[in-house]
């Protein structure tokens, strides 16, 4: 083993490499926007989480009530929008309810910007 690596591969611990392919993944669903209220997915507070492992981003979103009529379109999207990445072969979303979306998830200047 070369002893100047120093990148830790054990479970659990991110690489520089992945934490980089991360922030690019959550800069591109930043260009997902819900089409009924014409603001990103991200600033928004529907994205949750994002992982990346390998070449498989995992992204953990929700949306703003069980009855989205745009769910399908944004979901696609999201999928997309993670599969544009350098370094990301294959994106899941997993769709929780749990914590259920509020409009206090919105980002802050966003909030401001709509009137809450």
């Amino acid at each position: 083993m070369d002893k100047t690596d120093t990148t830790d591969t054990t479970e659990g611990t991110r690489t520089p490499e992945a934490d980089a392919i991360t922030d690019q993944v959550f800069t591109a669903l930043r260009t997902v926007t819900d089409p009924e209220l014409g603001i990103n997915i991200v600033d928004l507070g529907l994205v949750y989480d994002v992982e990346v492992e390998d070449s498989a981003a995992k992204v953990t979103m929700t949306l703003t009530s069980p009855g989205c009529p745009a769910g399908g379109q944004i979901l696609g999207g999201a999928k997309d929008a993670a599969e544009s990445v350098d370094g990301v072969d294959e994106a899941v979303v997993s769709l929780v309810w749990k914590p259920f979306w509020t409009p206090e998830r919105i980002d802050p200047r966003v909030r401001a910007m709509m009137g809450f």
